[in-house]
């Protein structure tokens, strides 16, 4: 009876030992690894939309809407097709990231425009046009900038939009 009693007490102290240990184990192969994660890092939309050389992709909305208004831009949206079709920035593209291989062929003649490109999803945290930005830089465009938060903030500033149908 003795040694049954003695297990609760000895669970006790196990259970968090044991969850030490796995802790423990975790950073340490976090540690070794070559593509481990940061403990401390800079998660801002700028320190995520910087590019090789150092340049912040981000384009201000009132610079977009400048842009847009000289017709000087050429507005790509990242979301998926049937956002799209529900209400885009007008004369945007559509070019949804989840399928940036297929739908890339479809617009890229349209992309060649010589404009700067602005990419665009929903919600400061959407990590879509961020995506395709990069995508299309390493496609050889040069001039492409992110609109963060960009169908939300166009929608409130009541700027042009189009829906399908």
């Amino acid at each position: 009876m003795n040694s049954l009693s003695s297990r609760p007490r000895c669970l006790t102290w196990q259970a968090p030992l044991l969850a030490l240990a796995a802790i423990a184990l975790g950073v340490v192969c976090n540690i070794l690894r070559a593509d481990g994660v940061a403990f401390i890092g800079d998660w801002s939309p700028e320190s995520r939309l910087t590019d090789k050389e150092g340049i912040s992709l981000i384009v201000a909305f009132e610079e977009a809407r400048v842009l847009f208004e000289k017709d000087s831009a050429l507005f790509v949206d990242a979301r998926s097709k049937q956002q799209y079709e529900e209400g885009h920035i007008k004369g945007a593209l559509s070019l949804p990231w989840q399928e940036v291989e297929a739908a890339f062929a479809e617009v890229s003649g349209r992309l060649e425009s010589g404009k700067t490109v602005v990419t665009y999803c929903d919600g400061e945290a959407c990590d879509l046009s961020r995506s395709l930005a990069f995508f299309l830089k390493e496609m050889g465009f040069p001039d492409v900038r992110v609109l963060v938060n960009g169908w939300t903030l166009w929608q409130r500033a009541q700027l042009p939009v189009e829906r399908a149908g």
